[in-house]
């Protein structure tokens, strides 16, 4: 198959998943193609920018592809625009809701309103969480695919043996509201640990990072099915995560890792404590954490998943 893969960025969030499914379908012999657009990199002008420019690029692009995938919402127009036989669109979690949360009221109306509009035009919509599957189908009443965002298992095996950091407990994502970064540091006092804020490293240093902890908090206001909780349960770190988006299709409480509530650093503070004293319970999250990740999260369970879902998109 011919593909033509449309993101904002192919690193990090939906862009790094974006990439990694891009290599998986290379691997299996098929030909993609990852368009480059350019954006103004001014905060609200980001979305729109690449908008228009991914459009026109489009327009100017005469060839022709089987399946043309598309991962965001600023990413349908450039899908809307190319030559595909069929055009997927892939969102990870609620754009509007994430817009509602992150900028003002006018600019979470404009991206409620084109959200309606561009979903339409993809023949099949997919999401990697089960919840917000079901929150497009209350809120729109559209119907999409769950495929699940995997990890590198062979790649996460080349991550070199470190020493653990007693007690260092780690922060890996962006520094960004939706993040939570500022319900951690408001908790970094409580902490009877080092915390230790990881935003910029290179991917392989970021992994031996998490490798050396003690734990991975994820303080998120707001989650898909965040990469680096996959990559924690892999590594062997425990995991202490808010209750919010796609996280507890991944955590569960008490058995992979643990849950707590959002915007609320004395809790967060607290249970990550326990964690760091209670050793055995420790072991027990890891190694099912270890054990769910492997069966359920690998390219090698859901790249056969992918595949299939092309192949019938095309045949229909």
């Amino acid at each position: 198959m011919k593909f033509l893969f449309i993101s904002p960025r192919f690193s990090g969030g939906i862009g790094g998943h974006a990439a990694m499914l891009a290599d998986q379908l290379l691997q299996q012999g098929h030909e993609v193609t990852k368009m480059e657009i350019p954006h103004i990199p001014i905060k609200n002008l980001k979305n729109p920018s690449f908008a228009i420019f991914g459009a026109i690029k489009s327009l100017l692009n005469n060839e022709n592809y089987d399946i043309v995938h598309a991962f965001n919402v600023p990413s349908a127009f450039a899908m809307h625009y190319s030559k595909g036989t069929k055009k997927v669109l892939s969102i990870h979690g609620v754009f509007s809701e994430q817009i509602k949360k992150l900028h003002s009221g006018p600019v979470s109306s404009i991206a409620s309103i084109t959200e309606s509009k561009v979903l339409k035009w993809a023949d099949k919509l997919t999401t990697d969480s089960k919840i917000s599957k079901d929150e497009y189908k209350k809120k729109l009443n559209l119907d999409f695919e769950y495929l699940p965002s995997a990890i590198d298992t062979e790649k996460l095996k080349s991550i070199p043996n470190v020493e653990k950091i007693l007690n260092q407990v780690l922060y890996l994502g962006r520094d960004s509201y939706e993040k939570g970064i500022d319900i951690l540091r408001n908790a970094e006092k409580f902490i009877d640990g080092k915390v230790v804020y990881c935003t910029n490293l290179p991917w392989l240093d970021a992994m031996k990072l998490l490798k050396s902890s003690s734990i991975l908090a994820v303080p998120s206001r707001m989650e898909s099915l965040p990469t680096n909780i996959k990559e924690a349960f892999f590594l062997q770190v425990p995991v202490v995560a808010t209750n919010v988006g796609g996280i507890p299709e991944l955590v569960s409480h008490n058995k992979t890792g643990i849950l707590v509530p959002p915007e609320d650093p004395t809790k967060l503070s607290t249970e990550i404590n326990n964690l760091l004293k209670d050793k055995e319970n420790s072991i027990k999250l890891i190694q099912n954490a270890h054990e769910f990740v492997i069966n359920e999260m690998s390219w090698e369970k859901i790249i056969p998943k992918y595949i299939k879902f092309y192949e019938d998109l095309l045949n229909n």
